[in-house]
């Protein structure tokens, strides 16, 4: 087993890694910026190492300060959460070059998952549905690209192939705006991501987002663990999730489940990751690959019994998986909030001190967060202060306890969106299952 590790991360994600290393025995070594010093993990590590200032750029994403701080700790592997470095092909092989493990999948595959259009090639290969679309980028000639769109059929979207969270995609509704979205999307694509490379597909206009948990071993096994429904989400980035998926029969889930676990298996990837779909009349596709751990992994955890960062390591360290598709079980219903420091209208970050916490309790009940009383929520990086998840053994009683979660939190001194996850779980849509992509922004109004 791996000594020693650095969680090349913050937050809760951070805090969680700890508490798996402590689990296995593992000894930790805390990065943190310089207003990162009270973060509770970096209190709890075995070790810490202040990497630089505030801004991300000049910390967490800072390479060589992390490199740096393996070698002067003696440790033997980093963990990169989720965020920051997590998918950046060029640090994961700076880490392998260094003489460190990655606890991740290898360069070369977050390399070729993290462009959507050897991603998608690799799925197509692989018998993954997707999304009808280009199969390759976009060139300059617009008669071409006229024509393929009229084969593919309007409405359809524009996406830069480095790109991801939301940003660099265009939605084409019309003929007469085809040329001057491409041209659009693709400087767009080369400021944000340095790639200027687009591809088209089919615009699905009302599905659900749906994406599968996935662990593979250095030895050739992979094994799926059930599915996800993150559809309840504001400009892309998801609010709520729940697992399993409401109106996803157990025939549908194995089915799709066994086409991830072989896909991971046909490309080779080790650890933790996650398909994503969308999901409409019926029919699965995929847009993307998250090659590491997940913000949701808990409700996969609650619904499993799986320790997924736990796994995440052991895969790392070269053991094999030590259960096999038969022996996993999905029990019951789990529902996971994100408690963001944030105002629940207008959505404006709240960073300050929190003069007072309270965190609920009861059966099903986990919460995951790196906050106290006392603790200040620095304005520098995501608002995200924890994620409350609530388990029973049915889909209503987890609505029901997280209702109740939801009533006990006490958070003092900043503003939150608990409010907005309250109306989310009274919500009568909500409450049915199955609401798409799009319901949330038309509810706030958006």
């Amino acid at each position: 087993m791996i000594e020693k590790i650095v969680i090349a991360n913050r937050g809760e994600i951070a805090l969680r890694i700890l508490r798996a290393c402590k689990e296995l025995g593992i000894k930790t070594v805390a990065v943190h910026s310089d207003v990162d010093r009270d973060l509770k993990h970096v209190l709890l590590a075995d070790e810490t190492v202040c990497i630089g200032p505030a801004p991300s750029t000049e910390s967490y994403l800072n390479e060589p300060a992390l490199i740096s701080a393996a070698e002067i700790t003696d440790a033997s592997a980093i963990h990169p959460g989720y965020g920051f470095l997590s998918e950046n092909a060029d640090f994961a092989e700076r880490v392998e070059q260094s003489g460190f493990i990655f606890i991740g999948p290898k360069s070369e595959t977050i390399r070729m998952m993290g462009d959507k259009v050897s991603a998608i090639k690799a799925m197509k290969d692989a018998g993954v549905p997707c999304v009808p679309g280009s199969d390759g980028g976009l060139g300059d000639d617009i008669e071409t690209n006229l024509r393929l769109a009229r084969e593919i059929g309007y409405p359809l979207i524009i996406k830069a192939s480095g790109g991801g969270g939301g940003r660099g995609m265009r939605e084409v509704h019309s003929e007469a705006h085809l040329t001057n979205a491409i041209a659009l999307t693709k400087s767009e694509a080369k400021s944000l991501f340095g790639n200027g490379m687009v591809y088209m597909e089919k615009f699905l206009q009302d599905p659900r987002h749906i994406e599968f948990q996935v662990l593979a071993d250095k030895h050739g096994n992979a094994v799926h663990i059930g599915e996800r429904d993150c559809s309840m989400q504001r400009r892309h980035q998801k609010v709520v999730e729940e697992a399993p998926a409401p109106g996803i029969s157990a025939e549908l889930r194995a089915k799709m489940g066994k086409i991830c676990a072989d896909a991971c298996v046909r490309i080779d990837y080790h650890g933790a990751g996650t398909f994503e779909f969308l999901y409409e009349n019926g029919e699965f596709y995929f847009i993307e690959m998250n090659t590491r751990i997940q913000v949701e992994h808990t409700i996969s955890e609650q619904i499993s019994g799986i320790d997924l960062v736990a796994e995440q390591i052991k895969i790392a360290a070269g053991e094999p998986l030590s259960f096999t598709q038969d022996d996993i079980v999905l029990n019951g219903h789990a529902i996971e909030c994100r408690i963001n420091a944030e105002d629940a209208k207008t959505f404006m970050p709240s960073p300050g001190k929190i003069t007072h916490y309270h965190a609920p309790g009861g059966v099903g009940i986990r919460m995951d967060s790196h906050i106290y009383s006392g603790y200040s929520v620095p304005p520098n990086y995501d608002s995200m202060i924890g994620k409350l998840i609530a388990h029973g053994p049915t889909r209503e009683s987890a609505i029901a306890r997280m209702l109740t979660a939801l009533s006990e939190i006490g958070i003092e001194g900043i503003k939150t969106n608990v409010a907005l996850q309250q109306d989310i779980m009274n919500d009568a849509n909500f409450q049915e299952g199955g609401t798409n992509i799009h319901y949330l922004e038309k509810k706030l109004g958006l």
